[in-house]
């Protein structure tokens, strides 16, 4: 290599180092952006994670109470009704 072109690559390499330090600059800033990010959503996701699992105990115990046991049975009661006035409807219908 002559002198003259080492002399061209000298700057060159200064100009390339000093652009691999903003590029990387630049991707740590990038990095720290993201993280920051995902740290805020895994908050958010906790926090309906806590909410639905909240929930879940409520209608647990709702389920588990006797109590809903007991409207169960009321509302079978009445849909059985139902179907016998449905009935007695059809059968005097069938006599007339």
């Amino acid at each position: 290599m002559a002198i003259g072109e080492i002399g061209v690559l000298i700057p060159f390499f200064g100009i390339a180092c000093g652009m691999l330090a903003i590029w990387t600059n630049h991707q740590q800033k990038m990095a720290k952006i993201q993280a920051k990010d995902t740290a805020e959503r895994a908050a958010q996701y906790a926090t309906q994670n806590t909410e639905l699992e909240d929930r879940v105990r409520v209608l647990e115990r709702i389920v588990t109470d006797k109590g809903y046991d007991v409207a169960t049975q009321i509302e079978a009661l009445r849909d059985a009704r139902k179907v016998d006035a449905l009935l007695d409807q059809r059968g005097e219908e069938a006599r007339s």
